[in-house]
């Protein structure tokens, strides 16, 4: 008896280990995965077995027999009766929705059950993701398993911005493939803006006979492109005929990826004011725009004209025709009301309406074409700055500038669609930037977007279904290749989507970084151009109590961190790091990843550490720092480190309110000399503060001023750091006050008379 049981548990473990050591590499993580020991060998035998009556389920199954086949050259035969039989079917359970399935796979065949078409490609994703990626003459064998699976969000989408640099047909494909490998199922795609009008409209011809071209800058950074003199010959550009479209929308919806179109409006049309200037408040010619942005240049409709919204409503009309989306983007981003201001018409309009500023004129703008949409049966979506002058009744908010216009949208009870630049903007850098490709600035990497949670803690419960989901946006100013799109969005893609697909409580970063290692293999198989990840070391100072340490994280899997502090380049036997490290003196930090032995990375990460009387100190601040950029929490005025041009990294930042900041030192020191360093970045909304005012005070109470420093600087300077400073008697003081004044966008710029950003980086004490 003894014998028997002892063999009964050998064989026991035995099939154990063999469950144990199988693995399965699903992105986005099932909601439940089960393994068992064995498999199912998919062969020219092998068979598809559905409900004939059943049109969703053919469609389905010529779906998977097609990637079959493209991977392996089998071609499986439809209900015929077979040893081996992949079985598809419809099933009616509550808890897979119309997206979730239930995949179970044993030694004799795979039985794949959804409520709808939705969910049954998305298992077949599943089983995809677990054969070779592309011909290998790999036998096609899948383990033995059982998944049940189903999204958290409804909103799972990816943008794509084609006006700035045109991607052909084939590319738009690719990059839907993409996506529904990942099961990702909106693609945004953004057909218009200054730079290029992208889809044809066949009732106004110009604006893809002018529209859709601009003269040739590609050989210049984005931001350095000069305005198109007339004359030039516009030869760079491209659109989609409406038959393109169609086969691109009929090509999506096999994959269950819904195309919403994004028709921009009032602002960012300068390629349909070239074409038909008649719609501009100036009615002056013009060329679509090269690059950045020009300030001599109409890019907004004309809202006081009716033509242009008969204009706008033939053209939706075509686009209704061909997209079948339920909603409609209308873009309603970054609108320069300078022209508005100046226009008779529109002025006119504003006393006709009663509205009282040209916020409102907006709001009447967006609502008039929300009506015309809703008597469509469609739904319109627009960025946050549809929220400006007064919301639409039924908008839905895509929240860009941060999560706060989505949190307020949700309060008042309208969908969102959460897709903050940091970190859902992929045309940021991920990696380096040294030794990476050139970028708008930004820094997402692969781990900040898997940390990302859509719902706001600002939410209630009750609020919080309001969110839809979450997108990431590609904005395409300096990806003028197929290759760097493919880069910038791989595999930072597959993060977001395991992001608003998995439920919250499954996401572990170890398992995914293990996963999408294993993914590396299929995109180098595919020929994609893809980023490995961030080898950078992350540095995070801790500024407190008058002690400056520094803490440092590699996303690198399974990397040990190696560093000097001395200035030189790490090595294999330089000091490893195990603890935060004490900063007692003016020092350059290196760091280096070490994996598999070797070095990672092209060059260590670096970062100068610059003592002062004010390192350590704590700081508290009288109006609250934006969420947003936050660098390194509330002591990061004080930990020595300072900001570049790249936006977000060790910059503390202020919108409308004044950054009044209060330092105590610990103890009575004597100092002369305090200086409050800021960032201005024209693009970007961020400009020197008005003034700058230093105040002492030896109590914490009662303040004396010590100097104030008017700004200096050209407010059209496209990008600089400055540092504001004042010297003074040597004095004997506890506590330092520095308030810097906010300020406006200036006279020209895309946000002129709006509140614009301060961006400091430290106050440095001697």
């Amino acid at each position: 008896m003894y014998l028997r049981n002892l063999i009964t548990f050998l064989i026991l473990f035995a099939c154990l280990k063999v469950v144990a050591n199988q693995s399965v590499d699903i992105i986005p993580k099932p909601v439940s995965l089960q393994m068992y020991s064995g498999s199912f060998e998919i062969t020219e035998k092998t068979s598809i077995q559905f409900n004939s009556r059943q049109t969703e389920l053919e469609q389905a199954a010529h779906f998977l027999s097609d990637a079959i086949e493209s991977i392996s050259g089998i071609q499986l035969s439809f209900n015929e009766e077979t040893e081996h039989q992949i079985q598809l079917k419809l099933t009616s359970a509550n808890m897979l929705g119309d997206e979730g399935y239930n995949l179970n796979v044993s030694a004799d065949g795979i039985v794949l059950e959804a409520n709808a078409k939705a969910g049954v490609i998305y298992g077949m994703q599943s089983i995809l993701q677990m054969l070779p990626a592309v011909r290998t003459n790999a036998k096609l064998i899948i383990p033995c398993l059982a998944i049940e699976d189903y999204p958290r969000f409804k909103w799972r989408g990816m943008h794509l911005d084609v006006s700035r640099h045109f991607f052909g047909p084939d590319v738009i494909k690719q990059y839907i493939d993409l996506m529904a490998s990942y099961k990702m199922n909106v693609f945004h795609w953004h057909l218009i803006d200054d730079q290029g009008w992208r889809i044809e409209i066949k009732q106004y011809p110009k604006l893809t006979d002018v529209g859709a071209w601009r003269v040739d800058y590609n050989h210049l950074v984005w931001d350095k492109r000069p305005q198109a003199k007339p004359g030039e010959e516009p030869t760079y550009g491209g659109y989609y005929t409406q038959e393109q479209i169609k086969e691109i929308i009929n090509y999506a919806a096999e994959r269950n990826v819904t195309i919403v179109p994004e028709i921009e409006m009032p602002g960012h049309i300068a390629s349909a004011i070239a074409a038909y200037p008649e719609y501009c408040c100036t009615q002056k010619p013009q060329l679509p725009l090269t690059g950045g942005n020009y300030t001599n240049m109409s890019s907004n409709y004309c809202a006081g004209n009716d033509a242009v919204f008969t204009f706008l409503e033939n053209v939706l009309n075509e686009v209704l025709e061909l997209f079948p989306s339920e909603y409609i983007h209308i873009g309603g981003d970054e609108v320069n009301k300078n022209s508005w201001k100046k226009c008779e018409l529109c002025q006119q309009r504003m006393k006709d309406e009663n509205l009282k500023d040209e916020n409102e004129l907006q709001s009447y703008f967006i609502k008039r074409i929300e009506k015309f949409l809703i008597s469509k049966n469609r739904k319109m979506i627009g960025w946050d700055e549809i929220l400006e002058g007064g919301l639409a009744p039924e908008a839905t908010v895509m929240s860009w500038r941060g999560e706060a216009g989505g949190i307020e949208a949700a309060k008042m009870g309208h969908d969102v669609v959460m897709t903050p630049g940091k970190p859902c903007y992929f045309d940021h850098y991920q990696a380096g930037p040294t030794g990476e490709p050139l970028a708008i600035g930004g820094f997402n990497t692969l781990k900040t977007v898997y940390d990302y949670e859509p719902i706001p803690h600002e939410l209630s419960t009750d609020n919080a279904h309001f969110v839809l989901g979450a997108q990431g946006n590609v904005w395409t100013e300096y990806m003028t290749t197929v290759e760097h799109l493919e880069y910038m969005v791989l595999p930072r893609m597959a993060a977001l989507a395991e992001v608003v697909w998995t439920p919250k409580s499954n996401k572990d970063w170890d398992s995914f970084n293990k996963r999408i290692n294993s993914q590396f293999n299929a995109y180098e198989q595919k020929g994609l151009n893809f980023c490995r990840g961030n080898a950078t070391v992350a540095f995070k100072p801790i500024s407190h109590a008058g002690n400056l340490s520094v803490e440092m994280s590699t996303e690198v899997l399974d990397g040990e961190i190696v560093y000097t502090l001395d200035g030189q380049d790490p090595t294999l036997k330089s000091k490893a790091y195990n603890e935060a490290i004490k900063i007692n003196s003016t020092a350059v930090l290196k760091a280096s990843v070490i994996a598999n032995g070797v070095v990672v990375g092209t060059e260590p990460s670096s970062q100068n550490f610059v003592m002062h009387k004010g390192i350590g100190c704590d700081v508290l601040y009288t109006n609250p720092v934006s969420t947003y950029y936050l660098a390194d929490g509330p002591n990061s005025l004080t930990d020595g480190i300072r900001g570049n041009g790249t936006v977000g990294k060790f910059w503390h930042a202020f919108n409308e309110n004044d950054l009044v900041a209060t330092l105590d030192m610990g103890e009575i020191k004597s100092i002369s000399d305090i200086k409050l360093g800021c960032l201005q970045k024209y693009r970007d909304w961020i400009f020197m503060p008005k003034e700058v005012v230093f105040e002492v005070s030896v109590d914490g109470k009662k303040f004396k001023e010590v100097g104030r420093v008017v700004n200096p600087i050209d407010a059209n300077e496209a990008e600089l750091v400055y540092d504001f400073k004042t010297f003074f008697k040597a004095k004997k003081v506890r506590y330092v006050r520095v308030i810097a004044k906010a300020n406006v966008c200036p006279p020209g710029h895309n946000g002129a008379g709006k509140p614009s950003w301060i961006f400091a980086d430290e106050i440095m004490i001697k």
